[in-house]
């Protein structure tokens, strides 16, 4: 499978077909930070509610399905799978029928207790497998939806950004929000340019992850014959070539660029060409809106 074509995560894909595309990429940075500030110190609610927004925008953006439908049912049972651990981790496996202390003692505590739980599960076999007794707290519950909510915000909002968004106007979006800092004296510039050597540098990490599974899946590697430690160190040798790989790419990157004898870091040559018309315009409105929106709502409404 080439993973390069089918999980194009992280990736800058050309084409006309999503309005998204035709956004100012200023605007769509600060719709980025809103769906990566806005759930800290957030409730539940407004955590699925950023979730089911960027859901609702990635089937209404009109980008191929072929893009995004993989990594968007890979994030959300990823997401899943966090969160039922965190749930399962945090909950309560001590029933609250075998207490070490008299129960007419702490009658005020196990009633309060009783009122935390949302769901109590006493001991039962299932089969030969002994399941119980868990008690799932609100607090439990609350820190699944909190972990789930935030990988899949945090991932897919970005995704959705460099899916978009070729790394030279995102330099130059951040070099227009961060051009204060150059009356400080800062090397934003240089900063910016190993942005953009890291962002380009993204798909070169696919294909050398690639090109290991490819080469493991072409030698056909019987695991279960090699035994546990052997099949340890066919991994940790993996890694290690990938993570050689990857060394050798970035040494050849530094050589291509020192053999140059002069380059230029300066951001505002990264400025997208682009005719501006009425439909930019209308799209932009829209995206401004949407901002002020949802800080308006995050303000009423996404409190603890």
């Amino acid at each position: 499978m080439n993973i390069l074509t089918k999980f194009s995560i992280g990736q800058y894909v050309e084409g006309n077909r999503s309005w998204l595309r035709i956004v100012d990429s200023r605007l769509k940075i600060i719709a980025v930070l809103i769906f990566l500030i806005t759930p800290v110190w957030a409730g539940p609610f407004w955590r699925l509610s950023l979730v089911i927004c960027l859901i609702f925008l990635t089937f209404v953006s009109l980008l191929p399905s072929r893009i995004w439908w993989r990594s968007l049912v890979f994030l959300l049972g990823l997401s899943l799978l966090i969160g039922f651990l965190s749930l399962i981790a945090y909950s309560d496996i001590q029933s609250l029928d075998s207490s070490l202390r008299d129960p007419n003692e702490l009658n005020l505590i196990l009633e309060s207790h009783k009122k935390w739980n949302i769901l109590e599960i006493p001991y039962k076999n299932i089969g030969f497998i002994p399941f119980g007794p868990l008690n799932l707290s609100r607090k439990a519950l609350e820190l699944g939806i909190k972990t789930s909510t935030l990988i899949f915000t945090v991932i897919h909002s970005v995704n959705l950004m460099l899916l978009t968004t070729s790394q030279e106007d995102i330099v130059w979006a951040l070099s227009w929000f961060m051009n204060p800092l150059r009356k400080v004296g800062l090397p934003i510039d240089k900063w910016l340019f190993q942005l953009l050597l890291a962002l380009r540098f993204i798909p070169l990490v696919q294909e050398e992850f690639q090109n290991i599974i490819k080469s493991v899946s072409v030698r056909s590697i019987n695991l279960r014959s090699l035994g546990f430690k052997k099949s340890i160190n066919v991994l940790l040798s993996m890694i290690e070539r990938l993570f050689l790989n990857i060394f050798l790419r970035i040494d050849q990157g530094a050589d291509s660029l020192l053999s140059k004898n002069y380059i230029s870091t300066k951001a505002y040559r990264y400025k997208s060409s682009d005719k501006k018309n009425s439909l930019t315009l209308i799209f932009n409105l829209l995206s401004i809106c949407f901002i002020l929106m949802a800080i308006f709502l995050r303000k009423q409404y996404g409190a603890l």
